[in-house]
Order: C-alpha cells, then sequence, then structure tokens
C-alpha cells in the first residue's frame, strides 16, 4: 500500500480502494527540511476533512538522481517512484476526504514532472530563516556514514523561489507562511492560511497527541540533528537572499505587531544602499559585528530632496567627513563614492521630489565583539536610507513643545559639533516630550540656557528681532546657518546669543529649523501660548524664503529631467 496516506487512494498493482472515493482539492505544501512542515502537516491531519501525503515525490526524487540515504530501497519498495503515477493517481486521484494535503520539499520537484502538479490545487510555501539550528544531514546513528557536504541546492531556497517565480508566471501565486509565526502564534497563523485557501478554520488543528504518526515516512526515524560544520557556513549566507525574496511576501497576523502601518506605503517596496550594494526594505541590514551596532559608532546626515536636485548636498558631505575626522575613522569611502551611492539610491527609486535620505557612515564591521576601534578592519558601511518623506511637522498651524530635565550633553563630555549616532541624550528628551503629547522637547544647557529640542535648533522671535542660541550645546545645523543666512537677506536683525527659557516663554514668534522639518512654527511652550498662537509673519516670511531657496539651489541628480 502507498505509504504516507492517511485513507490510502491506491493499492499496489493497482487495486482500488473499497472505500467510497470522489475527486478530491489537493493543497500543496512546499518546503526545507527543518522548517516545521511535520508540524503542519500534523495540523492538517488533525482536521475531519483532510488526509494528508507526506512527500509523495519523495522515490521518484531518489531514482531519478541515485542519491543515497539508509532508507532508500525500503522506501523505493514501499512508495510509488514514478513520477507520473505519483502525480496522477496519488496526488491528484480520488479519495475519500474533501482536500488532501501534501507535504513536498521544494528539491524535490524535479524537471519532467506532469504539468498538473504546478497548475492544479492550492499552493503555499513554508520558510524558515537559513541557521545551523534546522539543518539535518540525512545519516543514520547505526550504519549511514558516506553523506557528502551539502550544496546550496540541497538546502533548498533556491528550489523555493523557482517554484515561486513558477506559480507567480502561471497566476497562482503561493501563499507564503513563515515558520517563526507558526511557533509564535499558531492558531493565528493557521486560521489566517486557511483564510487564505478558502477553507474553514478547525480548532482540532492546534491540538494532537505526541509521538509517531501513521502517515510520516519511513525516513523520519533515522532522521537527527548534526553539528554544522563551520565550513559550511557560507552556504547559509548563500541562502540568505532567497530567504529575504519569500520573506516580503510572508502573510503577517493581524493579531500581532509585526506587520504596523507604515506613515508613507510607498516607502514598503524602496530600496536602500548598505556597503556597497542596493538591497530591498526588508533585506536592508547590517551585520551584529558592526559598530554602529555595537556602541552607536558612526556618524550621519539628513538630505533633502527637492525638484531633481539634493539640496545643501556638499555642505553635509563635509559635516559627514569632519564628524568622521573627528572620530578618527579609517579606510573612508571618497567623496564621489558616497555622492554616487546617493544618486544611484535615489535613481533606482524614482526619488525627485519629496523625499528625504538618511546617510550614515559607520566605523564598519569589527572582527570580534568590543569597544576598540583597533577590531574595525574592514573598512566603514555606507548606509543611504531615501524615502519618501514629507515635512515631518505641521508647518502650516504649528506644532508645541515642553521643557525637558534632560540636559543638552557639554562639550565637555561629547561635543555636538560631532553628528554622531550615539543619540540617546536626545532620545531620552524625546520620550518626556512623548509622555506630554508634545511635537518635541526643548534641552537646555548645564546652566539652564536654552540650546536647542531634541532634534530641531530653535529661533524665537521678539519685537523684529531674531535670536538663536550659540552652538556651543547643540549641532550648528545647515538648516540653522542657512537660515541665519535668509534673516540677514531679509533685512533683520539676527542676534547668536544666550538664551533663557522664560524669553522663549514670552517671545512673539518661535521656530524650529532642520532638514527633515524645514521652518516649524511653535504656537506653545510648556503650555503657554507663543505670541497670539498662530503663525508669526516673520516666520511666515522666512518660510517662503526657504521654499524659494529649496526651488533655486542644489546639486541635481544625474539622468533627472522636470517635465
Amino acid at each position: 500500500m502507498q505509504l504516507a496516506v492517511v485513507s490510502p487512494p491506491l493499492k499496489k498493482g493497482g487495486e482500488k480502494s473499497t472505500m467510497a472515493e470522489r475527486e478530491i482539492e489537493v493543497i500543496h505544501l512546499w518546503c526545507t527540511r527543518r522548517s516545521a512542515s511535520t508540524t503542519l502537516m500534523y495540523s492538517f491531519a488533525q482536521r475531519d476533512d483532510t488526509e494528508v501525503l507526506d512527500e509523495p515525490l519523495y522515490a521518484n526524487y531518489l531514482r531519478v538522481t541515485g542519491a543515497q540515504r539508509p532508507y532508500r530501497e525500503e522506501l523505493l519498495s514501499k512508495m510509488e517512484s514514478d513520477g507520473d503515477k505519483v502525480v496522477k493517481d496519488i496526488i491528484f486521484g480520488p479519495g475519500q476526504k474533501k482536500y488532501r494535503f501534501c507535504k513536498h520539499m521544494a528539491t524535490q520537484r524535479l524537471h519532467g514532472l506532469p504539468d498538473d502538479l504546478m497548475e492544479r490545487g492550492k499552493h503555499c510555501i513554508l520558510i524558515r530563516i537559513p541557521s545551523p539550528y534546522w539543518h539535518v544531514l540525512h545519516v543514520s546513528q547505526t550504519s549511514y556514514d558516506k553523506e557528502t557536504p551539502p550544496s546550496l541546492s540541497d538546502l533548498g531556497y533556491d528550489s523555493l523561489v523557482s517554484i515561486f517565480s513558477d506559480l507567480h508566471s502561471r497566476g497562482n501565486t503561493p501563499y507564503v507562511i513563515d515558520s517563526d509565526l507558526l511557533r509564535e502564534d499558531p492558531k493565528a497563523t493557521l486560521r489566517g492560511l486557511c483564510d487564505d485557501l478558502g477553507i474553514p478554520f478547525q480548532d482540532e488543528m492546534v491540538k494532537w497527541e505526541s509521538g509517531p504518526k501513521p502517515f510520516e515516512g519511513v525516513w523520519r526515524p533515522l532522521l537527527f540533528l548534526q553539528a554544522f560544520p563551520s565550513s559550511l557556513y557560507e552556504l547559509l549566507e548563500q541562502s540568505m537572499p532567497f530567504y529575504d525574496f519569500l520573506k516580503r511576501y510572508v502573510r503577517m497576523n493581524t493579531t500581532k505587531a509585526l506587520n504596523p502601518k507604515l506613515p508613507v506605503f510607498a516607502n514598503a517596496k524602496l530600496l536602500a544602499w548598505v556597503g556597497d550594494e542596493i538591497v530591498p526594505r526588508e533585506s536592508a541590514k547590517v551585520s551584529v559585528f558592526d559598530s554602529v551596532v555595537q556602541g552607536g559608532d558612526a556618524v550621519w546626515e539628513g538630505l533633502r530632496i527637492y525638484n531633481g536636485k539634493v539640496f545643501k548636498l556638499e555642505e553635509h558631505l563635509d559635516r559627514l567627513f569632519d564628524s568622521a575626522k573627528a572620530l578618527a575613522f579609517n579606510n573612508l569611502p571618497t567623496r564621489e563614492y558616497v555622492k554616487e551611492a546617493i544618486f544611484k539610491t535615489l535613481i533606482r527609486n524614482g526619488m525627485f521630489h519629496n523625499a528625504h535620505i538618511r546617510l550614515t557612515l559607520t566605523r564598519g564591521k569589527k572582527v570580534t565583539s568590543g569597544m576598540s576601534p583597533a577590531f574595525n578592519l574592514y573598512g566603514c558601511t555606507l548606509i543611504v536610507l531615501a524615502e519618501w518623506k514629507p515635512p515631518v511637522y505641521d508647518n502650516e498651524s504649528g506644532i508645541t513643545l515642553v521643557t525637558a530635565t534632560t540636559r543638552r550633553n557639554s562639550p565637555n563630555n561629547l561635543d555636538s559639533k560631532i553628528h554622531h549616532n550615539n543619540l540617546l541624550n536626545n532620545i531620552l528628551a524625546k520620550i518626556e516630550g512623548n509622555n506630554s503629547y508634545a511635537d518635541d522637547a526643548i534641552m537646555l544647557d548645564k546652566d539652564g540656557y536654552v540650546s536647542e529640542t531634541n532634534a530641531t535648533n530653535i529661533f524665537l522671535v521678539k519685537k523684529g528681532c531674531v535670536a538663536t542660541p550659540h552652538a556651543d550645546y547643540c549641532l550648528p545645523g545647515i538648516t540653522r546657518a542657512t537660515v541665519m543666512e535668509l534673516v540677514v537677506k531679509q533685512n533683520l536683525v539676527l542676534r547668536e546669543r544666550r538664551i533663557s527659557l522664560s524669553e522663549f516663554h514670552t517671545a512673539d514668534e518661535v521656530f524650529t529649523t532642520g532638514s527633515m522639518g524645514e521652518l516649524s512654527p511653535v504656537i506653545k511652550i510648556d503650555g503657554r501660548t507663543v505670541g497670539d498662537g498662530g503663525v508669526g509673519p516673520i516666520t511666515k516670511r522666512l518660510q517662503y524664503a526657504y521654499k524659494k531657496l529649496t526651488e533655486e539651489l542644489g546639486v541635481h541628480i544625474p539622468t533627472y529631467q522636470q517635465l
């Protein structure tokens, strides 16, 4: 009798079962080893309307490829090894129940199998992140020691991507399930899969008794975990791009906050520059040994894109390289290389207006974890994160601020003129702002004078005079410097001096400046209304002048043509 069928539809020699049979709807699961596929098979076996097949194509795979397994002869004697017959008579043969769940290893889909295998039934793909944890060598504890080292194809992720692409091209895009979600929230994951397949969920799918099952393949008792050789780690790295591709199509559980709504939906499919290549959003990662992970050891810039131009690009690059020099970075990329990465990222994303770039340069990857820059032997890591991002503040109606108890770093401790990624000082102040339901928080210096906000520079207007704090404790922002130039060009009086908090409370106008938010009017500070509570005339005047400047200045993005 055909092995691995709960209610076997075909006996040896073609003798039909005496039980009433009918046409059955097939559900195909494509997977790799140790991906929790057996768990998923157990779940479907618990249904009262489903029979299951455990790797019905395995014998055909062994016959065609000649692959050696300790159970090879037993399996070939008990399972049908003719692929055409397996597909026609076993996978799509009649059955006693409404559904047939077929668990397939992706590597077992060989060339020459009937087209019905892909054309008929409903398909889903189960993935698990490639790691030494799940790798299984086909070995027997007692009698088999001839295992050859696995190849990339043996791990199966390239086959999974091939199956996904084939089904997608046929208009039958498979559902993708992540085994991590299945483990963390099995009921929600199974319910979601049933919804996708158009079948009712049954509570029995999350309940079964432990121990072997009669429908499992003969190979099951002969598999055991063996340590993954360190010499083969490269195979896992080679599998990651295939995993990352499929992960983009995973169905997330609505009961878990794993798929939050993005502020700008178009950013879901963005491409980012990481290291020396452009990768999809879900693949945009740095090593756990990178200095930005180990200690926030990196420098960064925020750039805005207007009408096919990068505004103040040269000024931002000046500060980026000055900050890297101040932190004694070695093996920096050239200025032209950074520009090229910026332009390529923008062009690939089609971002030529109303976009923002978070440009980061880390000290690079370390050879081992630790604080010392002596461990950084790979060179710097460049990250170009471009997003569709309008100004982040309400620049028409205004924003509110509160004063944080967290003081701005002193140059005695960490000079704010270095535009570094260690932003905990600012983040603590931002938390205070969030807790007070304010847009941002004002930060004071050690003597109690206003320095800046947690994210921007700050200005006030009093009796027609514009004033801003010295850049002793704050970052001398590029937008700040641009606005100071505009104040002079507008024939307004400009003062750079120490400013107390009460002066901001009693100012006629207050506004903040920064690349991400541009010029943002402040209408309330610590519960006190600024001026008449609206956007002041000088603020409006400077906003207009700044807008005109962004239309006129900037470094052109190659290939961009304004229509």
